[in-house]
């Protein structure tokens, strides 16, 4: 508890976590928006797997290109311009009434999409200098606490705007003054966003392949990757799926969506305090094994169900792993990298994670027409839970001792001017 009061205490930690929480408000708000209108206009598994691939694909494409500017520049100043211009971008949905328009919504959604490649990662680089290692996986269990929260109280509002109205310019006028709101709060964040040592001013294709070499020669690293790629290679056909599955094979209303979300939240706000508060007692390298396999075995269970009460036992399980497993990757992710490799080697993670999920949401509608969404259910938890006991052997034994960040200093092949040795 201790911790999670000095945590609290830290001024620019509060208006980082303020200003994520309005931001997921709005996009939770948004999110599902788009997926109930699309649902509405189409009724197409394949149209709403082109609106998460049009998000996913930015971060595959352009995540280890925005990394290698993330680390040249300032970090809170980035984060603010991509906050202002995604408060404008967002308003362009309003106007999206058929589905003749439906390409608008993918290229809003590609565009803000990468701007947020250069948002998250500086974002992820900036908390280790605002929290110090010693709290960094009780911030990252608040932090995903609180996404989920707000997560349940955009879909519960979104649920309701969708039950009463079709109009949904209300879901994207608040997502953008959320936008505006983070961005303000983040102009008051004292702590510097310079790197400690900025990217030299090399060819990005360098600095791209820095980050990958850097990447590569870490086994904790390489257990990452392989985690959260392969759990995403089942995953990403369930975001795909879930919409589908619960209105068209369930007939669940909209409105209930809020219900479900609540089961799912409820469990990962349970799980996650208990992490923040106890952060001391877990190792993240466990949190990510164990949370993978305990995923892996609900969404499996999710199959199985038939009616809007038996689908919140198993997305309870759901939620209970699914928060520590979030907050453990993050973790792993920051505190194995020096300072001033954090936005590539972030990058490249997150971009070889996106691949993986674009394969799956691409294969998703293909999948369902072959062998039926609840065994596409069943396929995906097996995966999850596969990279759970890959990532058990990839990570055991870190964490027992001191973390050894990763640098070109410990390439195979050092050079004391890395950047051009490549």
């Amino acid at each position: 508890m201790s911790n999670l009061k000095e945590l609290l205490r830290i001024r620019d930690f509060r208006y980082l976590w303020t200003a994520q929480v309005a931001s997921d408000f709005g996009d939770s708000l948004t999110n599902i928006s788009l997926l109930f209108l699309i649902q509405e206009l189409t009724g197409s598994t394949v149209d709403i797997a082109l609106l998460l691939i049009s998000v996913a694909l930015p971060s595959l494409i352009l995540g280890v290109v925005s990394g290698v500017y993330v680390d040249r520049f300032d970090r809170r100043r980035t984060m603010i311009v991509s906050d202002f211009v995604r408060a404008l971008l967002v308003l362009g949905f309003i106007f999206v009434q058929s589905e003749a328009l439906l390409p608008l919504i993918y290229g809003i959604a590609f565009v803000q999409a990468a701007i947020g490649t250069l948002f998250n990662p500086a974002r992820s680089a900036l908390m280790p200098r605002i929290v110090g290692e010693e709290r960094l996986l009780a911030a990252n269990s608040v932090s995903q606490t609180t996404r989920v929260i707000l997560s349940v109280l955009g879909t519960t509002a979104a649920g309701i705007l969708a039950s009463v109205t079709d109009n949904f310019a209300p879901a994207f006028i608040v997502d953008s003054m959320t936008f505006l709101l983070s961005g303000w709060l983040i102009i008051r964040i004292r702590t510097s966003g310079e790197a400690e040592q900025p990217a030299s001013p090399s060819k990005v294709w360098t600095e791209m392949k820095l980050g990958f070499r850097v990447m590569i020669v870490s086994r904790p690293l390489q257990g990452v990757l392989v985690a959260a790629g392969v759990a995403m290679l089942g995953l990403g056909s369930v975001n795909v799926l879930a919409v589908p599955f619960m209105i068209g094979e369930l007939q669940i209303s909209e409105a209930l969506f809020g219900l479900i979300e609540f089961a799912q939240v409820s469990a990962m706000v349970l799980s996650g305090g208990i992490v923040a508060v106890f952060a001391t007692r877990f190792r993240a390298s466990v949190l990510v094994s164990v949370g993978l396999i305990g995923v892996g075995a609900a969404v499996a269970l999710v199959s199985t169900t038939n009616t809007v009460w038996q689908v919140l036992a198993p997305l309870f399980l759901v939620g209970l792993f699914i928060a520590p497993t979030q907050a453990g990757v993050s973790t792993l992710s920051q505190t194995l990298i020096e300072d001033r490799m954090r936005g590539r080697v972030g990058g490249a993670i997150g971009a070889v994670i996106s691949g993986a999920n674009v394969a799956s949401m691409a294969l998703a509608g293909v999948l369902a027409a072959a062998i039926g969404i609840r065994n596409v259910f069943v396929v995906a938890g097996v995966v999850c839970a596969a990279a759970g006991v890959m990532a058990w052997f990839m990570l055991r034994g870190l964490g027992r001792g001191r973390t050894e960040r990763v640098s070109p200093a410990t390439d195979p092949e050092p050079s004391g001017h890395p950047e051009t040795s490549l």
